[in-house]
């Protein structure tokens, strides 16, 4: 039985949620050529992103880099800004773990801006937090706390952990 680009796409997310990270990678390649050979690019360049977030947790940082690299632009000449943000965000993980930690900061920071543009203020607080926490291990202390601050305050709905987090960032600021 031959599985269409969709149902291919499926089975990488099961595979994912199972905790197996190749088999999804083998599941999201498929369904990236799939969708290319149907000339959906769209389905095409978010399934490269489902297979760069899978070989990442599969522990290949540079394959994972590879396979969402330039999807973000992409998805700017569609102007679909929320997947751009996501691709961008996949990108600065994989950099991040190639210790390409500029670049990785650069990326998040990107993404954080485009998630604001689009009013995803949980996604924005979770790439401004790893940007803060990659500043915060270069001993770049004072940026990163108001980095943090930054991120608590895209949250949609800070909880109780979030606003004592918010006070303590401040004291450390001043």
């Amino acid at each position: 039985m031959t599985l269409d680009p969709s149902q291919l796409n499926e089975k990488g997310k099961e595979s994912f949620q199972n905790a197996d990270y190749n088999e999804a990678v083998n599941f999201f390649r498929q369904a990236a050529e799939g969708y290319t050979l149907a000339k959906d690019e769209a389905s095409a360049a978010e399934s490269k992103n489902n297979m760069s977030v899978a070989l990442l947790q599969a522990g290949n940082p540079q394959e994972a880099l590879d396979a969402a690299l330039n999807t973000d632009i992409f998805f700017e000449s569609i102007k679909d800004v929320k997947r751009q943000a996501m691709a961008l965000g996949n990108q600065a993980a994989a950099l991040e773990a190639l210790n390409r930690l500029d670049e990785a900061v650069a990326a998040y920071e990107r993404s954080a801006e485009l998630f604001a543009q689009v009013h995803e203020g949980d996604m924005r607080a979770l790439v401004l937090k790893s940007s803060a926490a990659i500043k915060l291990k270069s001993g770049k202390i004072s940026e990163a706390a108001f980095k943090m601050m930054g991120s608590l305050e895209a949250k949609d709905n800070p909880g109780f952990f979030d606003r004592i987090m918010k006070f303590f960032l401040r004291l450390v600021g001043k």
